[in-house]
């Protein structure tokens, strides 16, 4: 049975109920006519209730599921990103080793963004300098921070 429906079948037993006990309950001067009128305005405003309180879970679930959706969303960029760091550190550590002077083993890369920042050693300031140059060189990066101490 749909919500909808559901609905309709409450407040139609609520409406039956409330008929019936306004005419099984104490006269108070009120005609039948009177009772029938102030139930149906009870049951209408009890539906009207319903009606808001309904609304309002729905959008309450459909913010959640904005949320869960945007979370979602954020989740898999991040991924992205740190798969896109990852893959240019890879790049780089990979045109290091190409380089005779420089050891790729004592060079650490680390990318943020398309940021590249080199630490260990170099064995001279020319060499430092061409390590900076290599980075550069690899596609998506923009810019050096060259840490490597000449030992």
């Amino acid at each position: 049975m749909s919500m909808i429906n559901l609905r309709i079948a409450h407040v139609m037993a609520i409406s039956a109920l409330a008929l019936g006990l306004a005419a099984c309950g104490p006269n108070n001067g009120e005609t039948a006519g009177q009772k029938l009128d102030n139930s149906i305005e009870r049951t209408e405003q009890a539906a009207d209730n319903a009606r808001v309180e309904a609304d309002r879970a729905a959008q309450a679930a459909g913010q959640k599921m904005d949320n869960a959706v945007d979370a979602s969303k954020n989740a898999a960029n991040d991924a992205m990103a740190v798969a896109g760091e990852a893959g240019t550190t890879a790049k780089v550590n990979a045109a290091l080793i190409g380089d005779p002077e420089l050891s790729a083993l004592k060079i650490n890369v680390d990318t943020v963004g398309s940021t590249v920042t080199l630490n260990g050693e170099a064995p001279s300031q020319s060499a430092k300098d061409r390590a900076t140059d290599i980075a550069k060189a690899v596609e998506g990066v923009t810019s050096v921070n060259n840490l490597l101490t000449v030992k």
